[in-house]
């Protein structure tokens, strides 16, 4: 009886610790993305089609809207850009506007290095390194396959940081893959 209680006891004690842990990492859905140049939003002005529209961010991150021309989107999350928006039609042209922003595209990831075919690929909803590999068919043989650079380019000051294939990439990001040197 009491080797069954204990046992119940420990279920329960690494039940609640899984629980507290799982609350305290960092996920994916929690990480706001910032928008940036190459990104592709749709904008809804709900009840004025004329005001909505696809709009792309241009080289220097801005966008250009009807009524309130050029908007600094740049560095923006979805949610500070509908605010933004929102601000610039209201009071002046629109009485309690509702504005709605969504990614279409997102910016592209750049891959470099000991990979078959280097260059620039569209950026897919979490995305690791070995996906962006894959896009870009796969190691060559020189390639040290249990690491790789990355550089974010949401970074103010942009480090190369060592991650491994697991490692989440983002719209923009730029990693490299290293050559492994043979010793004879």
């Amino acid at each position: 009886m009491l080797k069954r209680n204990l046992h119940k006891l420990i279920s329960i004690v690494i039940f609640f610790f899984s629980l507290q842990a799982a609350a305290t990492e960092p996920t994916n859905e929690s990480i706001q993305y910032t928008l940036g140049a190459g990104d592709k939003i749709k904008v809804v002005v709900f009840g004025h089609t004329d005001l909505s529209g696809e709009f792309q961010l241009d080289g220097n991150g801005r966008i250009s809207l009807p009524l309130v021309k050029e908007i600094e989107a740049s560095g923006l999350t979805v949610p500070s850009l509908e605010t933004t928006i929102t601000s610039k039609l209201s009071p002046d042209y629109l009485k309690n506007p509702k504005v709605s922003v969504e990614v279409l595209n997102y910016r592209p990831f750049y891959i470099m290095g000991e990979v078959k075919n280097p260059g620039q690929y569209p950026y897919v909803n979490g995305m690791t390194v070995l996906t962006a590999v894959a896009l870009a068919g796969g190691y060559t043989y020189r390639a040290k396959t249990n690491k790789a650079f990355v550089t974010h380019a949401q970074h103010v000051i942009r480090n190369k940081q060592v991650t491994n294939q697991d490692s989440n990439v983002l719209p923009g990001d730029v990693i490299e893959i290293p050559e492994k040197y043979w010793l004879f």
